[in-house]
């Protein structure tokens, strides 16, 4: 069963670029384009979930399900004055007993993170898997997806100015990296997110899976 999207308000950075990306421009420089769409990714140690029975057991005997996230997809149209990104991904997942039809409901967020590490929007579904009596073997898909406020998204004059604006070799400025300027660093920070899909897993869920 797939689950409604669960739409997230963000605000994104633009920065148009005339060659394309890695090109050499003009001036001899390296042109680089930003784009508006969030970055589509899966958290490390959240794509996996393992689920036992007794449920407290971690023995790999008593391990009931197991299920992974797997060929996440993403679309982002940039063409209007709202920005609308979406994230779709299939659950593969095996039991280990095949007696009896079953469903199994697996809890997954959808998340949009700011600058790396702030956590601006969440939003939690769930993903059915049904198991048919005599079957290990069960798949489920989810969604999740971010409009984006373009008006919102735009940097600063100066700031823009600052990371587009042509260096010559030799020129002093042309040796400065401008994201090593502090207010270059955060205003940049401040319009960069992600969009991150994974399976809303316990504290000890997460553990077992950062040390197994």
């Amino acid at each position: 069963m797939i689950a409604r999207p669960a739409m997230l308000a963000v605000t994104l950075l633009t920065l148009a670029g005339c060659a394309r990306d890695g090109e050499i421009d003009a001036t001899g420089g390296v042109a680089i384009t930003r784009t508006s769409c969030p970055a589509v990714a899966v958290p490390a140690n959240t794509g996996d979930i393992t689920l036992f029975d007794p449920p407290a057991s971690r023995d790999a005997r008593a391990i009931d399900v197991v299920a992974t996230i797997t060929n996440v997809r993403s679309t982002c149209d940039d063409q209007g004055t709202d920005i609308v990104s979406s994230a779709t991904f299939d659950v593969i997942a095996r039991r280990s007993n095949a007696s009896g039809a079953r469903d199994v409901i697996i809890p997954y967020f959808a998340t949009v993170v700011q600058g790396g590490n702030a956590v601006v929007a969440k939003r939690i579904a769930n993903v059915r898997l049904s198991f048919a009596d005599g079957q290990t073997r069960a798949t489920g898909s989810g969604a999740g997806g971010a409009t984006i406020d373009r008006a919102v998204a735009t940097l600063p004059a100066d700031i823009r100015e600052q990371l587009t604006k042509r260096r010559k070799a030799g020129d002093a400025e042309a040796a400065t990296d401008p994201l090593a300027i502090p207010e270059v660093r955060a205003a940049v920070a401040r319009a960069s997110f992600e969009l991150l899909v994974g399976f809303q897993l316990t504290a000890d869920q997460l553990q077992y899976n950062a040390t197994r």
